[in-house]
């Protein structure tokens, strides 16, 4: 039953990607948005000033997750791989968020090169991108916002969670999206979640450690298929990744500057407070050419990321079944 169950997820990570490709993120009702509804109740109950309850506040919900997610896996396995390879799709699908985030860069990137500049457009654009104050930025200031944004999150958006379905299958999808959700809500640095937050801030960076280095590295192989340079990716990775505040942001942010031969960072003004950025990469600053590069860049890393980890997904899951007793 090892190859069967292995071609199963493999085939159901392929189908959720293409899936994600061809309907991206529902308007309304997505499952998402539903979990955070929920988060946001919870929080009412759970919330104190402290880092102990934001503990069992995370500690529930993605507890909660990956029971389900088990429990959803065994009863299809009792289907058979078909059934199997049908829950992991839709369960991919579900975690992936990188289609939306794709034409969301394009959009702005529109908007921005429109005749007499879109800078109200895409101020209304970028919060659907990142927690950045937008009324703060100006035109160069809403590229570079942008791409930093469609840099990250092509880690957090795509390249993790397709890791995580290929490790841990539907539970590990499903966990991954948990953590990554309490880390958007409650996992900044504003004066209410300092100490609360500071649990989802801390599993996130656990959970988007592989993604990240897996996005850094696609990104160099990538490079050449956009005009840019695997060499200046690395060389910028590995000079000024480690400066950034996020030990996973860093690494993607810097590998996309060195390949779009740019210059990211600098100040970064978020609601809650002002962060001085360090500089990743040594090119220009960022234009909507270079937004427009980006975008594609992403595509194909997450590309990469769904072919890389359906086939890497057979050995892996064959290990597990074989180290089973």
């Amino acid at each position: 039953m090892i190859a069967p169950r292995r071609q199963a997820r493999a085939l159901g990570l392929l189908a959720g990607y293409l899936a994600d490709l061809a309907v991206a993120d529902p308007r309304r009702g997505h499952p998402v948005a539903g979990f955070g509804a929920g988060a946001a109740l919870l929080e009412r109950l759970t919330y104190r000033d402290a880092r102990g309850a934001g503990i069992v506040h995370v500690g529930v919900l993605v507890a909660a997750l990956g029971a389900g997610g088990l429990a959803a896996s065994r009863a299809a396995a009792r289907c058979g791989p078909v059934g199997e390879a049908a829950l992991t799709a839709a369960a991919t699908w579900v975690v992936l968020g990188g289609t939306s985030l794709a034409r969301t860069g394009s959009h702005i990137a529109d908007v921005l090169a429109a005749p007499g500049g879109g800078e109200e457009a895409a101020r209304e654009l970028l919060p659907s991108l990142c927690g950045r104050d937008p009324a703060m930025l100006d035109g160069p200031g809403l590229t570079r916002a942008a791409l930093e944004s469609v840099a990250e999150n092509t880690s957090d958006a795509a390249v993790a969670p397709l890791f995580w379905v290929a490790v841990a299958g539907v539970p590990g999808a499903l966990v991954y999206r948990g953590i990554n959700t309490l880390d958007a809500m409650i996992g900044h640095r504003s004066p209410r979640y300092l100490r609360f937050g500071w649990a989802a801030a801390r599993l996130d960076d656990v959970a988007n450690y592989p993604g990240a280095r897996l996005a850094g590295v696609l990104t160099a192989v990538c490079a050449p298929l956009i005009g840019g340079s695997p060499v200046a990716a690395v060389r910028a990775w590995a000079r000024d990744a480690a400066k950034h505040p996020s030990p996973n942001a860093g690494v993607v942010e810097a590998a996309f500057a060195g390949a779009l031969g740019v210059r990211l960072g600098g100040p970064t003004q978020y609601r809650h407070e002002l962060q001085i950025r360090p500089t990743l990469g040594d090119g220009r600053a960022p234009r909507v050419v270079d937004l427009r590069r980006a975008v594609a860049l992403s595509r194909l890393v997450q590309a990469g990321a769904a072919v890389v980890l359906a086939l890497g997904t057979q050995r892996v899951t064959g290990v597990a079944q074989r180290g089973r007793p």
